[in-house]
């Protein structure tokens, strides 16, 4: 089952209201996509915490067989 950019956009959204978030479909089958999540509170934070908090932030969506997102390539960073 196919995942729409906005609806990405939206779950990030929800735990990241000021972020600034740019999402790509990357194949154009609703199943690939990169994001960019650029938000402040990840300040002080390393790749790794930054992106655990960004896929908790996916509520499921990734989760094996039964997630409707199949591949995010991710880019998380503070704002400079």
């Amino acid at each position: 089952m196919a995942i729409q950019a906005k609806d990405i956009e939206d779950l990030i959204r929800s735990s990241f209201p000021d972020a600034k978030i740019t999402i790509t479909d990357l194949a154009g089958d609703g199943n690939h996509y990169a994001a960019e999540v650029i938000d402040a509170s990840f300040k002080g934070q390393n790749r790794v915490q930054q992106q655990r908090a960004v896929y908790a932030a996916l509520k499921g969506k990734m989760d094996g067989n039964n997630g409707e997102l199949h591949a995010l390539a991710l880019t998380t960073k503070a704002p400079e």
